[in-house]
């Protein structure tokens, strides 16, 4: 099969991008690949065994119709505008065009310097690529919507970060690439225009059913918004933390993009900071939501040539009332619960209040919960708490809730397990994973990318267990 590719980027939008090639790496080889995502792309197996070196997944060898080129953005960073930001370490090859009309970008991240670099050194290392492509495929298996990993590079390419690392490259999949950031950057250039032709390039290529509607700019920016918090529902209900919340990490498709620093809760606190570098705590994972409208505020202000203010005022009055009936939604079905009554949300909180204060372990008091009987007054959940009355407390108002369902127990209970995990990606099994890859082990990588893939299948082995010490010490940070 011969792919196709186009380069709609490349010669619609000429003033926003460098063109240039990937920088190969020494002696590099690639290590994994998603079998899977490769198969929905249609991808030839072949093309994964090449002849010499890395072929395309170093960067050594592009493919017809490719493209490449570094895309220029700005955006702000912890709350401040950083001004120029752009491709540093990433080149876009091209856009694969598929059978069904829809393109996906083929991102190669690490791929040397560009313009943009600033005064980085344009790579990425064999750590970050790895957790990258962890994350973005646990995410993906649990409906969340995200950016794809197609494939990992290593090489003998030592690149300095806190010590020496290999340096390494990641294939990323994704509809588009498009962040906030792209429209702030010709925003507070006092180019307006590009701005406008910005937002004419995505929905001719994203929402193309609005392209010729005289409304088009606000129903699209309503629907961003609409997206963005969704997705920010999604992540709290799987007690994901992203760490980095730039405007210049946000998707204008409600993709889930840039991991870096992520974490997913091991304990429950709603002040976990899964970054290190973030001293002031604001990508809390409790303050996850309120950022992300304010990003969404940047985003608007960067429209306001061209969109009417009150028009984008009440766009953004749309987020809490999304985040909200989204995050309802999520978290009734955590419960177990297919009607909704007044005192639900008690119930919830309640829960949350017992588990932060004996500091719960989140994924497994929700796959344990999805065990409930409503005739029975035990739970295999009552002993994961010490304050055992508490629990007896909360868990007599929850099962009197549940008997006001009409369901069967089995029937509830698969629902609840379809939505309540037994696996997500904890930093100790990413960090098992990156130091057996660093000693040229590759094993675990696989088996644990093959685990990650039925994150609601029920197992034994300490993928689900909790973490060990060590594991809830780990330190993230953004070169992570």
């Amino acid at each position: 099969m011969t792919l196709s590719f186009t380069a709609h980027w490349h010669d619609e939008l000429p003033d926003f991008y460098t063109a240039l090639n990937p920088t190969p790496l020494t002696n590099a080889r690639l290590i994994w690949h998603n079998d899977s995502l490769a198969s929905e792309l249609g991808i030839p197996p072949s093309l994964f065994q090449p002849a010499t070196g890395a072929g395309v997944w170093g960067g050594e060898a592009l493919l017809p119709g490719m493209q490449p080129l570094a895309q220029v953005y700005s955006g702000h960073q912890f709350g401040v505008w950083a001004g120029q930001l752009g491709d540093g370490r990433g080149i876009l090859l091209g856009e694969q065009q598929l059978a069904n009309g829809q393109t996906v970008d083929w991102h190669l991240k690490g791929a040397g310097l560009t313009p943009y670099s600033r005064m980085g050194d344009g790579r990425a290392v064999l750590r970050s690529t790895i957790r990258e492509s962890l994350a973005s495929e646990a995410m993906h298996a649990l409906g969340i919507p995200t950016t794809r990993a197609l494939s990992i590079v290593t090489s003998d390419t030592q690149i300095a970060r806190e010590t020496y690392e290999p340096g390494a490259m990641l294939m990323r999949i994704a509809q588009s690439h498009v962040r906030f950031g792209h429209f702030e950057h010709f925003y507070y250039r006092r180019e307006p225009e590009k701005v406008r032709q910005m937002a004419d390039f995505v929905i001719r290529h994203h929402w193309p059913q609005w392209q010729d509607d005289a409304d088009k700019y606000i129903l699209w920016f309503r629907d961003v918004v609409a997206r963005t918090a969704s997705l920010m529902a999604c992540w709290q209900t799987v007690g994901f933390a992203h760490g980095v919340m730039n405007t210049d990490n946000m998707s204008i498709l409600g993709l889930t993009m840039d991991y870096g620093p992520y974490g997913f809760l091991d304990d429950y606190q709603p002040d976990f900071i899964c970054n290190h570098s973030d001293h002031q705590g604001r990508y809390s994972f409790e303050n996850q939501p309120a950022v992300g409208l304010w990003n969404l505020q940047r985003l608007a202000q960067s429209l306001s040539p061209f969109i009417d203010v009150e028009a984008l005022n009440n766009a953004l009055d749309l987020y809490q009332e999304v985040l909200m009936q989204e995050y309802g939604k999520l978290m009734r079905r955590k419960l177990g619960l297919t009607t909704q009554e007044k005192g639900d949300n008690d119930i919830l909180n309640a829960l949350f209040a017992l588990m932060a204060r004996e500091g719960s372990d989140y994924t497994r008091t929700f796959r344990m919960l999805s065990q409930t009987e409503q005739q029975s007054a035990a739970s295999p959940l009552r002993d994961e708490f010490i304050d055992r009355a508490a629990f007896d407390g909360w868990f007599s108002t929850y099962r009197e809730r549940l008997q006001r369902e009409e369901i069967q127990d089995d029937a509830r209970q698969a629902q609840m397990k379809a939505v309540n995990p037994a696996m997500v990606l904890r930093n100790w099994l990413a960090q098992r994973a990156i130091e057996q890859a660093e000693q040229g082990d590759y094993a675990e990588l696989h088996r644990l990318h093959d685990a990650l893939r039925t994150p609601y299948a029920d197992r034994s082995d300490d993928y689900v267990s909790r973490p060990p010490d060590w594991g809830k010490r780990l330190e993230v940070s953004c070169s992570s």
